[in-house]
């Protein structure tokens, strides 16, 4: 037997645990033969791979990002740009050549849409969720969002001192794209007193009043805003459009906006802070290693068994599988009756 895995997308903490879960466990229990592609579907376009044994994946556990490299804009579909040429074909012809029996593709929801059509030429396909953003349908967590939501949260407990120190609104802009929950998160774990997300389009005259109330009583506020983030009536602030990616909008820039908007009307001075792909970086939490580890092995048991088709999900503390089908090209957003925005009501948050 002989597997390609990739990492597709963008990097994420916990990536190089799940190579070395699937590696490890395809060759110990299936003597497998293990071939790792190089920057994602780009490698399988560019026909760059490298084999992956045990001493390769030897000492990877607790690093940050990927051995392998990741690409974000390379949909063989559509290579490159959103009028681009179709190379799949080649790289079915390619997988062939390699002698690939099936590929084991670590990524977002882009990266499910892309192996799910690949799925629907012969190829066989075994997904493993992975993006900070929590995003992805049909798993109720994701491999790098525990990291990416310590980053965040230590951020805040560090920016609330010199927000208390100096009487200020400062204010801290996640990652999240359409989905918040990372914001959510990190800022309930960092007992910021605004928390502004999606899928929640946010009245600034609540922001306002919040803030007031703290410039009364404890003199600073603490706001966590995700960076899709938008007022009533309002679009998304947009750094970027790029149409060569699965996800054209580049989002970005609202706490600079808030910020602004803040400004005018308070008597405190207001900062904001966008903590960018700090929150991407570095080793894996503890949490995400485990849960990386668990994926990885899940997904050479689904090899192993000739479950194709599926990716990796977590329901409840199991690991299990879902149809790919019934991930790509769809997001999973905070719903409006979420535990989480309950104890936020209850604990006086504002929530916009």
């Amino acid at each position: 037997m002989h597997i390609g895995v990739l990492t597709g997308g963008g990097d994420c903490p916990g990536l190089n645990a799940v190579i070395r879960a699937v590696t490890k466990a395809l060759v110990n229990e299936c003597g497998a033969q293990v071939t790792g592609i190089e920057r994602g579907f780009l490698g399988l376009v560019e026909r760059r791979v490298r084999p992956l044994g045990l001493r390769e994946v030897s000492g990877i556990l607790h690093l940050g990002g990927t051995i392998l490299g990741t690409h974000n804009r390379a949909d063989p579909f559509r290579y490159v740009g959103a009028g681009g040429v179709d190379r799949s074909a080649q790289v079915m012809d390619y997988v062939r050549e390699l002698g690939l029996d099936a590929v084991v593709v670590i990524g977002g929801d882009g990266s499910m849409s892309i192996a799910h059509r690949f799925g629907q030429l012969g190829l066989p396909i075994v997904g493993v969720p992975k993006t900070i953003d929590n995003d992805l349908m049909h798993t109720e967590r994701s491999f790098g969002f525990d990291s990416a939501v310590a980053v965040v949260t230590d951020a805040i407990e560090r920016l609330e001192t010199t927000a208390q120190s100096h009487g200020r609104v400062m204010i801290v802009e996640t990652m999240g794209r359409y989905s918040g929950w990372i914001a959510l998160e990190a800022g309930m774990a960092g007992a910021a007193d605004v928390i502004l997300l999606p899928e929640r389009p946010y009245d600034l005259d609540a922001v306002v009043q919040r803030c007031r109330e703290r410039e009364a009583v404890q003199g600073y506020t603490i706001v966590c805003v995700a960076e899709g983030t938008h007022a009533r009536g309002a679009g998304m602030t947009v750094q970027a459009r790029l149409a060569d990616s699965p996800d054209p909008l580049r989002l970005g820039g609202v706490g600079h906006l808030l910020r602004e908007q803040l400004q005018q009307r308070l008597g405190s001075e207001v900062r904001s802070t966008q903590l960018g792909h700090l929150q991407r970086g570095g080793s894996p939490t503890a949490f995400d290693r485990v849960l990386a580890t668990r994926f990885g092995y899940h997904a050479a048991q689904l090899v192993a068994q000739g479950r194709f088709g599926h990716m990796v999900a977590l329901e409840g503390s199991c690991c299990t599988e879902v149809p790919l089908g019934d991930v790509a090209g769809r997001n999973r957003t905070v719903p409006p009756d979420h535990p989480l925005l309950q104890a936020a009501r209850g604990l006086g948050i504002c929530l916009g």
